[in-house]
């Protein structure tokens, strides 16, 4: 523990209405955007454990209206689950700073904000049964039901056309045209495959699904799992929650769970779709989102998994022959190394599709 080691974290600490006096804190989680510390007060003999987090406001450019955003979400779920023993542990409570509302900014601007922490509840990196697929599914498709009646105004958009594949799709080939890095050269089968695949990009625009309220980050390590039962507990990383498409949170889960290798595996043997994670998955999912999806919806899913790999393939392409200019890259050709491993999988859920349409049609 890093008794009253860091300055700032001290002092951010002290800025929130937590009862007691600040023992320390140490960095926590896995997250790449925030830095989140755990941190210990103490009162009367006891000790109780906050998340502090410092945002990111360089990719969240208006942190303001994102803890708006936050803060709706976090009340409305908290009264769907205001009659259960556990509630404290199922959804993210916010800590008010003392001078008011949910954000406090330090005197180098920094933006920061206090959870309690829900303690009893594990997160992980990586799926390690059909049963995790299962409940992290259940847990995301549960966080969208109680969300489908957040009453009005929509949500702000955190990142603006975040899933606006089309979108992407021109800039990969604004990036082809330009070939600023000099690369196109080199990945000529990896353009061609995108390329063959135009169509994909336009799946799920204007064919008339209700906008939603989605998580838009459904990686597994975005849901605590309960260490006793491992039920899924409480969904976290609020950040990009905002208007959007069920298939899509679907999608990103069918992209990071369904798949063993790392997203920049440079083994391509390794890299394949697993049909039984595929199946937890779909099961978990409906069995808490398909009360309140459409027959649309529904449908929509069988694209889904296809779509967002497709589209992070073609942003990794797109970086790749930018120069590299977006994602933190730790080698030569590391974007290129990952958007191969999204395109592998991506075939690998095309050869599948038909088993895929067969299982969502039984459920």
């Amino acid at each position: 523990m890093e008794l009253n080691g860091n300055k700032s974290v001290a002092a951010a600490a002290g800025a929130f209405a937590i009862e007691g006096e600040f023992a320390g804190a140490a960095p926590y989680g896995s997250g790449h955007i925030n830095d989140s510390y755990r941190a210990i007060f103490r009162r009367n003999g006891s000790q109780s454990c906050y998340i502090l987090q410092r945002i990111n406001h360089r990719i969240f450019k208006n942190p303001v209206t994102l803890m708006e955003n936050i803060e709706r979400v976090t009340a409305h779920l908290a009264a769907q689950v205001a009659d259960d023993p556990d509630r404290d542990r199922r959804v993210l409570t916010l800590i008010p700073a003392r001078s008011g509302g949910v954000l406090h900014v330090d005197a180098d601007g920094e933006y920061w904000r206090a959870y309690v922490f829900i303690d009893r509840a594990t997160t992980y990196n990586s799926v390690e049964s059909a049963e995790q697929a299962f409940q992290a599914a259940k847990a995301f498709g549960e966080f969208q039901r109680m969300l489908a009646d957040l009453p009005a105004p929509r949500l702000h958009d955190t990142i603006p056309d975040f899933h606006h594949t089309p979108r992407r799709f021109a800039a990969l080939e604004q990036a082809i045209a330009a070939d600023v890095a000099g690369r196109v050269a080199l990945v000529q089968p990896e353009i061609d495959f995108a390329l063959a695949r135009k169509s994909l990009a336009v799946a799920l625009i204007d064919v008339g699904l209700p906008e939603r309220v989605t998580h838009n980050d459904t990686k597994i390590n975005n849901v605590l799992l309960d260490d006793a039962t491992g039920e899924g507990t409480c969904v976290i990383d609020l950040d990009t929650v905002m208007p959007g498409l069920a298939a899509y949170d679907f999608g990103d889960m069918v992209r990071t769970a369904t798949c063993r290798a790392a997203e920049d595996e440079q083994d391509l043997s390794k890299v394949s779709m697993e049909f039984p994670l595929f199946e937890a998955l779909a099961r978990g999912y409906l069995s808490t989102a398909s009360g309140f999806l459409t027959h649309e919806e529904k449908e929509s899913l069988a694209v889904a998994g296809k779509l967002i790999t497709f589209e992070i393939g073609i942003r990794f392409l797109t970086d790749y022959l930018s120069g590299d200019t977006y994602f933190k890259v730790h080698r030569q050709g590391h974007n290129l190394e990952r958007c191969r491993a999204q395109f592998k999988l991506l075939a690998s859920i095309e050869q599948q599709e038909d088993q895929i349409r067969n299982l969502l049609a039984s459920i």
